[in-house]
């Protein structure tokens, strides 16, 4: 199976207890979906399928997380019925025991896949892929911040412009001046971590 070093690199410094789920998980993804290819994604290992995050896996201090990627994808399995049971085990997992039964992990990935297919094969995902929205103007309150710390405006600046387009959304759909700030403070620290807006989501 193709596996990138990055990804050796990241399950050898993993805490002890993450190992062995991180493996079996990376392992049951390419029995699932032999086309993956890994990358890293937001300091963690992501499965790429037709060039789009298919899956990832996370380990913390204390538990690891697998999630489907977006989150569109998860809620389309979940409201089929079958799967939401199964990705709340996945949000939390402690131990190699925690892990689901392998056929309802492949079944659950394989499916995942499928979506992936049908989407992109869909016309009105070729017609959203052609005309993709523009780049929104940077706020001047937020350049101002991004500008006294580098770390945060260069993780903002290599991200995709749906990325940039969801924390500038955020931040001006603030009704009042003192959330307004907040956010702006907020998001120089998940910038700053590389994360995207919507980072949590992506462990559920």
């Amino acid at each position: 199976m193709p596996t990138d070093p990055r990804v050796d690199q990241y399950l050898e410094k993993a805490p002890e207890f993450a190992k062995p789920i991180l493996r079996e998980l990376r392992d049951v993804v390419h029995k699932a979906c032999p086309d993956v290819s890994e990358d890293i994604k937001w300091s963690r290992p992501a499965f790429l399928y037709g060039e789009k995050i298919l899956c990832g896996m996370v380990a913390f201090k204390a538990h690891c997380s697998f999630y489907i990627f977006p989150s569109e994808i998860t809620n389309k399995l979940k409201e089929e019925g079958q799967f939401a049971a199964l990705a709340e085990k996945l949000a939390k997992m402690t131990q190699i025991a925690d892990l689901p039964p392998r056929k309802e992990l492949l079944r659950y990935i394989s499916r995942a896949a499928v979506v992936i297919d049908q989407a992109l094969s869909t016309p009105s995902t070729r017609k959203r892929a052609a005309q993709p929205k523009p780049d929104l103007s940077v706020p001047e309150d937020l350049a101002s911040a991004l500008a006294k710390n580098q770390r945060a405006a260069r993780a903002f600046e290599n991200f995709s412009n749906s990325h940039r387009r969801e924390y500038i959304e955020w931040i001006t759909e603030a009704k009042r001046q003192e959330t307004r700030q907040k956010r702006i403070a907020t998001a120089l620290e998940w910038l700053a971590e590389d994360k995207p807006r919507n980072w949590k989501y992506m462990n559920c």
